[in-house]
Parts: structure tokens; C-alpha cells; sequence
């Protein structure tokens, strides 16, 4: 899902982009984030931050908002957090040719610093990524992963899905991006002759000559 793109932003209301944990499950109709109830609604954030704690391997990644002294967190799959970042950066690039009075959002800022340990609210099953022209600010829902009594996942449009809303800046969200693109990165090295990834111990690599071989990187 890697190579699946984001969504253009309509004028004067915002685009929708659905991810699920399989990644970009593609462009929705925009809809008014407004009008949705949220279990928390941090708008605006004071902080905001995309990261990964644990072992290469058995890392847990998360979504974190704070504003004042709430904080809330997302537990999401790597996938998600990786193409949550790159659908940020296309959605500024397109802002940015949509609107040429629109000042570019600042690179290189530093990214938020993630609070640890942390209680998530919930794993998410899908992120919607839009755009509030009026304020110039993107904001990102997370609605949550829920089975009902029977033991069947619940659709992410069903009213009783919990989500959260987290609204930033365009440069708070370019330094999400970059930052949560650097921790999907740090991840393990995968073998060139497998394929597989390399854990810390090592791999038996299945393709030396035939036969299982250590390969420490």
C-alpha cells in the first residue's frame, strides 16, 4: 500500500483519506469533521507526534496529542504511521499548489517529544486526514478498533466506533512527518538475500549456497 496516494483537498472544507491497518485504503468523500462526536477532541494541539517504543521487532507504535495537560494516544500498526506521514507531506505539497499565498510549512523544525509509558485509548482501524482552509490547519481522526457482542468488528463508519480528534498546524504535522518517517526507518535491517528481517541476535538466511547460514549486519 505503500505506492497508493493521498487525497486533494477541496476548497473551503477539507479532503478525507482513509487508512486502515493494512494502510491507504483510499480517497473518501470529504466530510465535515465537525459534525462527528469525539471521545476526545484536542483542537488545537499543543503537541503532536507519531513514534515507536519497544525492541526492532516488537515495537509498538502510536498517534500522541497533547493540549494542556491532557494526552492522548493511539496505538497504531507501522504501516499506518508510515503512510499517514507520507500522505502529510503530499497533502502540504498540494495545499501549496492549490494556494501559492499560502506560506510553506517550515522544515527541519524539531519534532514533539513523546510521553512514555502512556495508556492508549484505544488500537486505531482507521485515520482520516483533512484539511480546515478557514483556520489553515490539518487535522487528523482516528476512529477506533471495536467488536460488538457477537465478536464482529464493527465499520468505522458505525455510530458507536470512539474516535478522537487531533487539529495542528501545517508546520506541527510537516515535523510529524518527518520525524515518524525516520522512526519506521530505524526499524530492522532487512536481508538483501531473503528479504526477511535481520534481528538483533542475527539471521539464518535460508538463500547462502543452500544452506542456513548467520548473517550479522
Amino acid at each position: 500500500m505503500d505506492g497508493e496516494k493521498g487525497c486533494a483537498p477541496e476548497r473551503g472544507l477539507t479532503a478525507t483519506c482513509g487508512f486502515s491497518a493494512a494502510g491507504l485504503s483510499g480517497a473518501q468523500k470529504p466530510q465535515q469533521s465537525d459534525t462527528m462526536q469525539y471521545q476526545h477532541d484536542l483542537n488545537p494541539v499543543d503537541s503532536i507526534v507519531a513514534d515507536a517504543v519497544g525492541e526492532p521487532g516488537k515495537r509498538t507504535f502510536f498517534l500522541q496529542a497533547r493540549q494542556g495537560r491532557q494526552l492522548v494516544s493511539v496505538m497504531l500498526e507501522k504501516q499506518e504511521v508510515n503512510n499517514l506521514a507520507l500522505s502529510i507531506l503530499q497533502l502540504l505539497e498540494e495545499l501549496e499548489e492549490r494556494y501559492p499565498d499560502l506560506p510553506p510549512a517550515q522544515q527541519g523544525g524539531r519534532a514533539a517529544q513523546a510521553v512514555v509509558p502512556f495508556e492508549p485509548v484505544f488500537r486505531s482501524s482507521q485515520l482520516i486526514l483533512g484539511y480546515d482552509e478557514a483556520n489553515d490547519r490539518i487535522w487528523v481522526i482516528a476512529k477506533a478498533l471495536v467488536a460488538d457482542e457477537s465478536g464482529t468488528w464493527l465499520s468505522p463508519e458505525d455510530e458507536r466506533v470512539p474516535a478522537v480528534r487531533f487539529v495542528a498546524t501545517r508546520a506541527q504535522m510537516r515535523s510529524l512527518s518527518d520525524y515518524a518517517l525516520q522512526v519506521v526507518a530505524s526499524g530492522r535491517p532487512i536481508c538483501p538475500l531473503c528479504g526477511r528481517p535481520i534481528d538483533h541476535g542475527g539471521h539464518f538466511c535460508p538463500r547462502t549456497d543452500g544452506h542456513a547460514m548467520p548473517i550479522v549486519l
